[in-house]
């Protein structure tokens, strides 16, 4: 038995299985834009090679806002400033190399990049918990309290302080 499917039922069957899509699409990329998940920030082992093998490791997620709404939230010579991609919020992607040290309980991140989160000398990292699976497959969270951090002068370098491992994570990174 032949089945004969006319070319306006063709026409119309793939015009719903496009919009049912694109509908599917949008719905998503909105739900993802207002509701990000704890998945995007992650911490990333980065294993260097040379003499000295060093483990750095990525941070990535999402942070800022957009300036409509925000007269500057960062106090810059006397006067309140804005940038888009710093400070609370997941209007941006953000990815920096760092360097961990831990010295007793206190841990602190230094850039490896230099100009990987701005070219600006000051960086305004909102609370984040980075999510981290260690060598023996154990998931854990990496949480980096807000904080302003200046460049140093001579490495060009951001260090961040106060950062802290645990079992769940600490912020709600937006």
């Amino acid at each position: 038995m032949k089945v004969r499917i006319s070319f306006f039922k063709l026409l119309t069957i793939s015009s719903m299985v496009l919009l049912l899509a694109g509908i599917f699409f949008l719905s998503c990329k909105k739900e993802n834009e207002d509701n990000p998940r704890h998945s995007d920030n992650q911490l990333i082992p980065v294993p260097s090679e040379g003499k000295t093998p060093q483990v750095n490791y990525l941070m990535t997620g999402q942070i800022g806002h957009d300036g409509n709404n925000c007269p500057g939230c960062i106090l810059s010579k006397g006067k309140l400033i804005h940038r888009d991609c710093m400070g609370h919020g997941h209007y941006c992607r953000f990815a920096a190399t760092v360097s961990l040290s831990t010295v007793g309980t206190n841990v602190t991140a230094t850039t490896t990049d230099t100009f990987g989160l701005t070219s600006d000398d000051f960086f305004n990292m909102p609370d984040r918990s980075l999510s981290y699976t260690d060598e023996n497959n154990n998931r854990m969270y990496l949480n980096i309290p807000e904080q302003l951090v200046f460049r140093d002068t001579a490495t060009l370098q951001f260090t961040f302080t106060g950062l802290f491992f645990t079992d769940a994570p600490e912020y709600t990174n937006y």
